[in-house]
């Protein structure tokens, strides 16, 4: 991906969301655009409007972290968009390319047999592994049954939560809060593609899902990005129902690039008794062999 373009359109969109009273500014004169203009960002991050806006043409080579740090501040940037930032100055340094871990043989990721039973010790709720690209990698027995659908749909192959999120009518059946899982699948794709812009893989599923997909076009435009740590995630199982899980994501140490979704039900909710069904419906329609492909 062109990393001026993505620094230009992600300084851009931010400038734009915030307003001059978000940072104690008075509004003077007409504005032709929305947020703050240049000037106010240079004043606020203490840098001058040319060198500001020498950043914002996408000039991130060799800035330091300090002026970085200004930046995000200036722009009132979450956590997760300030890594973002960090992330684009690294890859305008090439620094991030020194940083990727040795690029895997083009042959299929498998599981380690010893991730794979530590998956499956995990009873009480579904576990899967993903990677960046959203593919969906490995999984314990009940991970297996709850995306059941998706692992119906590509057979032999990962399946990838993006391309069914966006190009399988299916997925507004699965996801009943449709709008908020797509814009969650984006900004996991947006924050990838600042943390490994080198990756033609992704760059490749991000040009099919724009040529295919108007609804993530438009999200793909907006540069939003996000941590995604923990929270609740609603579902809907074709043979147990309503789901509403709590989720807890880890990144793998042993394997750089992969995380680690578990997800819980409180255990006195309709949920848990769900996923009981759920349970019992797995242990007959799907093969405890073939769960932890």
């Amino acid at each position: 991906m062109d990393n001026r373009a993505e620094v230009r359109e992600f300084l851009t969109t931010r400038r734009a969301k915030v307003t001059p009273q978000d940072v104690g500014l008075p509004t003077v004169g007409r504005r032709r655009v929305p947020g703050l203009r240049r000037g106010e960002v240079a004043t606020l991050a203490g840098v001058s409007i040319e060198y500001y806006a020498k950043l914002e043409r996408g000039s991130l080579a060799g800035v330091s972290a300090s002026v970085l740090d200004a930046v995000a501040r200036a722009l009132q940037l979450d956590d997760a968009e300030r890594i973002h930032l960090f992330h684009l100055a690294q890859a305008a340094n090439g620094s991030s390319r020194l940083a990727q871990p040795r690029r895997r043989s083009a042959k299929r990721w498998t599981p380690r047999p010893s991730l794979q039973w530590a998956l499956d010790t995990i009873t009480g709720g579904p576990a899967i592994v993903r990677n960046g690209r959203m593919d969906l990698l490995a999984a314990n027995h009940l991970g297996r049954a709850m995306h059941s659908s998706l692992y119906d749909r590509e057979p032999g192959e990962p399946p990838n939560f993006a391309r069914y999120t966006f190009l399988d009518d299916d997925s507004h059946r699965f996801y009943p809060d449709w709008d908020t899982a797509a814009d969650t699948c984006v900004s996991i794709l947006r924050t990838e593609a600042g943390r490994d812009p080198h990756d033609k893989a992704l760059h490749d599923l991000v040009g099919e899902l724009s040529t295919r997909s108007p609804q993530f076009r438009q999200r793909w435009s907006a540069h939003n990005v996000r941590l995604h740590g923990a929270g609740t995630k609603h579902f809907h199982h074709d043979a147990v129902g309503d789901l509403e899980l709590a989720y807890e994501s880890v990144d793998l140490i042993s394997e750089p690039g992969l995380t680690l979704t578990i997800y819980a039900a409180d255990p006195a909710s309709s949920t848990a008794d769900a996923l009981k069904l759920l349970a019992s419906w797995a242990a007959t329609n799907i093969p405890t062999e073939v769960a932890g492909h």
